[in-house]
């Protein structure tokens, strides 16, 4: 009888992960669709499932294609077969034919974006974040042609030291404000503020560099960072393997929320388990109240009061009197979210979903793809 209870629960199980991973398709989706100029890959996604991000389970693909994905070209055709079961996606190459004969096919094709380029594009080309420690060994403008005071494109400038090697074409910054942590007010590193390029022309120290390009205007003290090579573009959407959590830290593009086609950075990166093409669920960050109706005894206040005080890791001894001591002089970090008597925090309520483009080791960008409701700083993230 036991092992018959044990089979039911194990199958009940199965049937519940099965259902949970199941792929719904959009009401009306196509049949297939003939991918153009300016599609990506997420809004194509879209066409043919509520949950964009389940993409690799469609195409059936493995670790590899999803880090290393074949890249989709206007023209191809995308289509939708679910005569096995279980929906899967195929692509079609096709050209079109003009008359008998004579087909016409694209010299050069581009192939097509995973989220819109116009609007990432500035934070994949330009540099971003300096983490802690690279601030200070970054090399610096040290002077400017003739003693000029702003340096503009086509001034010869002058870097305390690059070694030859190091790059050639360089991006200058001006470190901005810090990125703290949400929830542990730690520094994460310093946003850059780009304000153009400078290629080498000689190497020592000092070295010499010409500025091809001024965004702002550039000052002795300015710091450079070498150009990378190459920023991915091309990523898949999809949902982290593991459980993620963070918060939102920063919304761009002067504004105080944000919405869809917003950049935001969050606290999780690489170390973390992120990469390009993850996506994530936002969820507004419940508040804390007050139970209006809470009643705190004077005999349990002092007890809630030194458990806080321990929760939130100070030191908090007895002395040979029974009294207690509390070193205040160096308060802790706190880790986590420490709810005194009648404290009540709201659960989270999701709003929406992001797509990171971009990592660092502790921080990564993401841009919110929709919204049931207005973004905010300080809003959870976490797997969809």
């Amino acid at each position: 009888m036991n092992k018959r209870i044990i089979t039911l629960l194990v199958l009940a199980c199965l049937s519940l992960h099965v259902n949970a991973d199941e792929i719904q398709l959009q009401k009306n989706h196509p049949e297939r669709h003939v991918v153009v100029k300016g599609d990506t890959l997420w809004g194509i996604s879209g066409r043919f499932l509520k949950d964009p991000w389940q993409w690799p389970k469609v195409w059936r693909m493995n670790r590899d294609q999803i880090k290393n994905p074949h890249l989709i070209y206007p023209g191809d055709v995308v289509v939708l077969d679910t005569s096995s079961g279980p929906p899967q996606l195929k692509l079609l190459h096709e050209t079109v034919t003009l008359e008998p004969g004579v087909r016409i096919e694209s010299l050069e094709k581009e192939a097509i974006f995973t989220i819109a380029p116009n609007i990432i594009g500035p934070f994949l080309s330009q540099p971003l974040l300096i983490e802690n420690g690279k601030l200070d060994v970054a090399p610096r403008i040290i002077a400017g042609q003739e003693n000029r005071v702003v340096l503009s494109p086509g001034t010869r400038i002058y870097i305390n030291g690059i070694k030859e090697g190091q790059g050639t074409h360089w991006n200058i910054y001006r470190p901005g404000e810090l990125l703290r942590d949400p929830d542990t007010a730690e520094v994460l590193g310093t946003e850059a503020i780009y304000l153009g390029d400078v290629d080498i022309a000689r190497y020592g120290e000092p070295a010499t560099g010409d500025i091809v390009r001024a965004k702002e205007e550039i000052f002795t003290k300015d710091r450079l960072v070498v150009s990378p090579d190459e920023f991915k573009s091309s990523f898949v959407p999809h949902a982290p393997e593991t459980q993620i959590s963070g918060r939102i830290m920063r919304i761009y593009g002067g504004v105080a929320e944000g919405g869809p086609n917003t950049v935001v950075s969050i606290n999780r990166g690489k170390s973390d388990g992120l990469e390009e093409g993850h996506v994530l669920a936002i969820s507004r960050y419940g508040r804390v109240i007050r139970d209006p109706e809470y009643k705190e005894s004077s005999s349990n206040k002092a007890l809630a009061e030194e458990k806080k005080l321990k929760e939130l890791n100070f030191d908090v001894k007895t002395d040979a009197d029974g009294k207690k001591i509390v070193n205040f002089e160096k308060a802790p970090v706190q880790t986590k979210l420490v709810l005194k008597p009648g404290d009540v925090k709201l659960p989270d309520e999701r709003v929406g979903l992001m797509m990171v483009f971009r990592t660092f080791d502790r921080v990564s960008y993401a841009l919110i793809m929709n919204t049931t409701d207005a973004i905010y700083t300080a809003d959870s993230v976490h797997t969809p």
